[in-house]
């Protein structure tokens, strides 16, 4: 049973930081690409970043120089570390992968 759990989330000022974490089970870990999405309220869900099997990052112009994905295959671990948080980066963030999602964990950037 796959499964993906995201935590992190929570609520801070804008200019502050975040790291929001994805658990993964159930899966090969390895050699899937690991993404975060994001769908603020009244939105439809963007993306926001990914990852590849190899480590190779990509991000939405939106959060690029702001936020770093990055993966722990031991841990079987994907990580969203956000700094320079804005109002507008409140939404419901989840990880996903293979088209398996988490259940979201929310962020609120206060200005």
């Amino acid at each position: 049973q796959v499964q993906l759990v995201e935590s992190g989330g929570g609520l801070v000022q804008a200019g502050g930081s975040l790291r929001l974490s994805c658990a993964f089970s159930g899966i090969i870990f390895s050699i899937y690409t690991m993404g975060w999405y994001r769908q603020a309220p009244g939105k439809q869900r963007e993306w926001v970043a990914s990852i590849t099997a190899g480590g190779t990052a990509d991000y939405a112009d939106s959060v690029k120089g702001r936020f770093t994905i990055s993966r722990d295959y031991a841990k079987k671990m994907v990580y969203l570390q956000m700094n320079s948080l804005k109002p507008e980066d409140t939404a419901i963030y989840y990880c996903t992968t293979s088209n398996y999602w988490g259940q979201g964990t929310q962020v609120t950037v206060s200005s």
